[in-house]
């Protein structure tokens, strides 16, 4: 004891006889300047902290008023730690409607967030040009017909030979398909919906020109959609197809549970990540294509795991950690404190490693206003854990 009381007069002395300091002129005076004076106050509390024991081993209060605290039992749980990863909604379910021949747009009544069905007319485009070829071809079929017709007679009358006639037979059959292919043109002239869905976007108008396979409308489906991430290559053995998730949509603010139903068989070189895809119904059309969703991924799970409110756990000047826990002694209840340790945390919750069990009860309420050796009076009211921790 003697030489604890002379330790700290030592230390008060030291510091009161220490010649003024020179005021630090730059940042990294300050700095070490800074540092110094911490190790010192540390150094300081931890004696101060000692002589206070010691005085209290010698003159224990008398008759020091109980605080009251609330407090709870410990047990083992399941401990689950989730990653949030940014998503977006997709549509797989789209489609361009198309002219498959060139011509100007003569009718097109669609408007953008329409909904059309499958087969439905959306545009016609004019084929005028294509009815000027179809007239020219009927002109030379028609003369290419005459002209095979008198060297068919002349070949059958042995006059001529053989490769005109086949020249003008060629010539004919040639015409007459160009003919049939031009015709077949003209039943293209009617653009119809490939798929139900609403038009998400007109990309032509009426009286432009539309070239063979140019999209007109973009049709949209969106009663399912899904919610596509890139998760990091190290959660390629924590995610499986078939694996429930939750996720969150900000915007929105609801939350969904879904099934995980594609991952990614393989990872992107340029930023070292894996495709997940989750499908969703979407028949309300609430959800829409490129809207931000979050995606909770359960990265840790440790089945028998002694988890408390992290905010529970305080720290010394020293670095460290202890909690606040009731104690038994000489048949009175008084503050007791346990140094911690920690492991894995997430959402506010912390597991302890070691230096509690489940035989301690943690003080939950009134673990700042407390120390070691308090007397303390137990006011635990009829009420779940959880709603402990919600006045907490």
């Amino acid at each position: 004891m003697r030489y604890i009381l002379f330790s700290l007069v030592s230390i008060l002395l030291f510091g009161s006889c220490q010649p003024e300091v020179a005021a630090p002129t730059n940042l990294a005076e300050r700095k070490a300047l800074l540092a110094e004076q911490k190790q010192q106050l540390r150094a300081l509390q931890m004696s101060i902290d000692t002589l206070q024991e010691a005085i209290y081993q010698e003159e224990p209060p008398k008759d020091k008023p109980s605080k009251t605290v609330t407090t709870m039992k410990l047990l083992n749980e399941e401990f689950k730690r989730y990653t949030e990863i940014q998503a977006t909604i997709q549509s797989d379910d789209v489609a361009m409607a198309s002219s498959e021949t060139g011509g100007r747009i003569t009718y097109l009544k669609a408007k953008e967030g329409q909904y059309v069905k499958k087969g439905q007319l959306i545009a016609k485009v004019d084929l005028d040009q294509i009815d000027k070829q179809v007239d020219e071809i009927k002109t030379s079929l028609s003369l290419a017909k005459d002209t095979y017709e008198r060297q068919k007679r002349l070949w059958e009358q042995n006059i001529g030979s053989e490769m005109q006639y086949l020249q003008t037979k060629n010539n004919v059959d040639r015409l007459e398909q160009s003919l049939k292919t031009l015709d077949f043109q003209k039943t293209k002239a009617n653009v119809y919906a490939p798929i139900s869905g609403a038009i998400d976007m007109v990309m032509l108008k009426e009286g432009e020109m539309s070239s063979p396979g140019m999209p007109i409308v973009q049709i949209l489906n969106t009663n399912k959609v899904k919610v596509v991430a890139n998760l990091p290559e190290n959660y390629l053995g924590k995610v499986k197809r078939g694996e429930m998730v939750d996720i969150s949509f900000p915007a929105l603010q609801i939350e969904k549970k879904a099934k995980i139903s594609l991952v990614g068989r393989s990872i992107d070189s340029a930023n070292r990540t894996f495709k997940i895809e989750i499908e969703m119904p979407n028949r309300d059309q609430i959800l829409k294509p490129n809207l931000l969703a979050i995606v909770k991924i359960n990265d840790l799970t440790i089945a028998d795991a002694l988890v408390i409110p992290q905010e529970l756990v305080l720290q010394e000047i020293s670095g460290k950690e202890y909690v606040m826990v009731a104690s038994e002694k000489e048949g009175k209840k008084e503050a007791a404190k346990k140094y911690v340790e920690k492991g894995e945390s997430y959402d506010g919750k912390v597991q302890i490693t070691s230096g509690l069990t489940t035989e301690d009860e943690l003080i939950v309420i009134g673990a700042r206003n407390v120390k070691e050796g308090d007397p303390i009076e137990i006011n635990n009211p009829d009420v779940d854990e959880q709603e402990v921790m919600k006045k907490k």
